[in-house]
C-alpha cells in the first residue's frame, strides 16, 4: 500500500447481528495490507471484543449505532470502535488489575477477559470514555515485513 495514510468507516446498529460485518471488512482490509491469516485472525477476535462491548453495554436496551474505523498507517492497523451510549468503565477496573497468568481460571472475573484478549492481540490498545456518554476504543496492529517473520 502507499504510505499516505488511509481510512475505511463504517457505521452500523450496535447489534449482535451487525459484528460480523465489521469482521468481515477487517479481514478485507488487512488481507489487502499483507496481514497473514494467523495475524487477521486475532484482530478478528480483538475487534469482535471491542464491538461486543457496545452491543452488550452501551446501550442497554435501547436501539444504537456503533461506528468502525479502519486507519491504514504505511505499515499499521488502526482499529477505532466508537459508541455514543453509557460509557463502559470495566477498562479501568481491568487495567489495575494484575495479568491472567498467575491466576487460576476461577479468579479471572466475567467482563474483563474481554479488555485482556484486546491487549494480547494487538499492539497497543487504549480505552476512553467520551464526556461521560460513549467509548471509544482504539487498537493498533503493526504490519511485519514477511522478511522479518520467524
Amino acid at each position: 500500500m502507499t504510505d499516505e495514510a488511509q481510512k475505511v468507516v463504517i457505521s452500523l446498529p450496535a447489534k449482535a447481528e451487525y459484528v460480523d460485518i465489521v469482521r468481515l471488512n477487517l479481514y478485507g482490509v488487512a488481507s489487502k495490507m499483507g496481514f497473514s491469516f494467523e495475524e487477521i485472525e486475532d484482530m478478528k477476535v480483538a475487534v469482535s471484543e471491542a464491538c461486543n462491548n457496545s452491543v452488550l453495554y452501551a446501550y442497554k436496551h435501547d436501539q444504537g449505532n456503533m461506528e468502525v474505523t479502519f486507519d491504514i498507517i504505511a505499515d499499521e492497523l488502526q482499529i477505532t470502535v466508537r459508541d455514543e451510549g453509557e460509557s463502559f468503565d470495566a477498562w479501568g477496573k481491568a487495567a489495575g488489575r494484575t495479568g491472567l497468568h498467575d491466576k487460576d481460571l476461577e479468579d479471572a472475573q466475567i467482563g474483563g477477559l474481554g479488555f485482556y484478549l484486546m491487549q494480547a492481540l494487538m499492539d497497543n490498545v487504549s480505552v476512553e470514555s467520551e464526556s461521560g456518554r460513549g467509548t471509544k476504543v482504539v487498537m493498533s496492529r503493526r504490519l511485519i515485513p514477511s522478511e522479518e517473520r520467524v
